[in-house]
């Protein structure tokens, strides 16, 4: 096996018993675009391996889906088809686990009607919702990962050779998940985990009333649920097996109170929404709201974002990550959010994890607003992060006390 074949394989096996964490007897799906069938096969072989009584892989093809969105009728945008949410909803029910490889092209949807692509989204959402929820309160395991497709290099490595991109971004790909050659990746994991728990178990000892967040373009105040929890490095699903949901990953996150967010925030790299690419976001909360917004460009599609119901006007997600983490230190954008948000400080609009509030899992809709969480069918994280970032925590007396400076843990 040469060096590439033998990072590749390291890669695969991190994944399945890291990400997806794959028990004997369990059902696995794999999401995979079909440009990365020679990495899939690994983790299928991997999965195996360890133990998994079946595996399907789910193939993706981005020029097909374009082809819907040229080509389709009017009608074909509210359509989401039923078998396949239930499908979903049934491996979920039957303690399946899902990997996830997500690497939408940026420029997927260029020149495409934004009201489409926004319709189609919500078209699943909305199918979804039912499984959507199993995800959010870990009854079944889950990991996005992220693996290189010729259009996203392209885009990412556009100053290098066009024959150097794919190279460069496995290289990127394997760095930023602690994979190399003299090095055991699973062990290696297992000592940053410990490390975000460290970060998580501070904050959780803290118990902080409110965070304030101020940068250029950014003064915002978010307070925090009475009985919020910091998570970050992994949890456990419904059967007490740990994994972890984002690889890679450099966060600890929580949510915001929901009617507690107050000022105004600009992002800080780009979002690639569905495809499609999001620049220079500015939002002002009232009453945690969004009251106004604009961007320098796609603010339709920030627009369609906001519409999607009345809790995608909400924040549901506060993510903490120091300026200095190791995809920061790679100092490139990378357009994919499971990426960019592990080299930022982010929020996300839409719907809360119910892990992030003691007992949350076990609450209702109605029960989670209660308490002061968001509901909403979607959850988009977009960046806020920078050198320039300070953050302040008041504490429960009232104290205030300093959190992060120059972008990065006091």
């Amino acid at each position: 096996m040469n060096e590439f074949g033998l990072l590749l394989s390291k890669y695969a096996e991190l994944v399945v018993k890291v990400g997806v964490n794959i028990q004997q007897g369990q059902v696995l799906i794999v999401q995979a675009p079909i440009e990365t069938a020679e990495f899939t096969r690994q983790i299928v072989s991997k999965a195996y391996e360890a133990g998994a009584k079946y595996v399907q892989v789910e193939w993706e093809d981005e020029q097909v889906t374009r082809i819907r969105y040229e080509q389709a009728s009017d009608e074909s945008f509210d359509y989401y088809p039923k078998w396949q949410a239930d499908m979903m909803e049934q491996l979920a029910e039957g303690g399946g686990a899902v990997l996830h490889i997500k690497v939408p092209d940026p420029e997927l949807f260029k020149g495409i009607e934004s009201s489409k692509v926004s319709r189609a989204v919500r078209a699943a959402a909305v199918a979804r919702e039912k499984y959507s929820s199993y995800v959010r309160t870990n009854k079944v395991s889950w990991s996005l990962i992220k693996a290189p497709t010729r259009a996203w290099a392209d885009k990412v490595f556009a100053d290098l050779p066009e024959e150097q991109r794919i190279e460069a971004m496995w290289e990127a790909v394997f760095q930023m998940n602690r994979v190399g050659l003299q090095e055991d990746p699973v062990k290696a994991w297992q000592e940053h985990i410990r490390h975000l728990k460290q970060s998580q178990e501070r904050m959780n000892t803290k118990r902080y009333k409110s965070l304030h967040y101020r940068a250029p373009g950014t003064d915002l105040r978010v307070e925090l649920p009475e009985k919020h929890l910091w998570l970050g490095d992994g949890d456990e699903n419904a059967a007490g097996v740990y994994f972890v949901a984002n690889m890679p990953t450099e966060e600890i996150y929580t949510m915001p109170l929901r009617t507690g967010v107050n000022g105004t925030v600009s992002s800080t790299m780009p979002l690639n929404l569905n495809g499609r690419l999001i620049n220079g976001i500015r939002l002002t909360f009232k009453d945690g709201e969004v009251v106004e917004y604009d961007a320098d460009t796609g603010r339709e599609d920030l627009a369609s974002l906001l519409e999607t119901d009345e809790g995608a006007s909400y924040l549901g997600e506060v993510a903490l990550v120091p300026q200095d983490s190791p995809i920061s230190r790679m100092g490139r954008i990378f357009y994919n959010t499971g990426i960019d948000e592990n080299a930022s400080c982010h929020f996300a609009l839409g719907s809360s994890y119910p892990v992030n509030l003691e007992g949350g899992t076990k609450l209702s809709k109605e029960e989670l607003l209660a308490s002061g969480a968001n509901v909403s069918l979607t959850h988009v994280d977009f960046m806020i992060g920078s050198a320039d970032l300070e953050i302040d925590g008041e504490l429960q007396d009232g104290r205030i006390e300093p959190v992060f400076r120059k972008g990065s843990w006091v």
